[in-house]
């Protein structure tokens, strides 16, 4: 599949790290799964995979303070 950004690189199936600034947090989520752009790195979530995302954060948000490092393949 070609990116849809820069139209010339090809997206590659990988894994990828996510940050998020929630209210009075910060999220990192590592170990997401992606389609990455080999040219100019253009990261892609699947539907599936962005749900899950706003699921996490949704529930992070009620409990962290500062800073939460997760790893998705351990809470997906």
């Amino acid at each position: 599949m070609r990116c849809a950004c820069c139209k010339i690189g090809q997206m590659e199936e990988t894994k990828t790290t996510y940050f998020a600034e929630l209210k009075d947090c910060y999220v990192i989520i590592e170990n997401v799964p992606c389609m990455k752009c080999g040219q100019c790195g253009e990261v892609v979530f699947r539907n599936s995979i962005a749900e899950k995302i706003d699921d996490i954060l949704d529930d992070l948000e009620k409990i962290v303070s500062k800073i939460s490092i997760i790893d998705y393949s351990k809470v997906a």
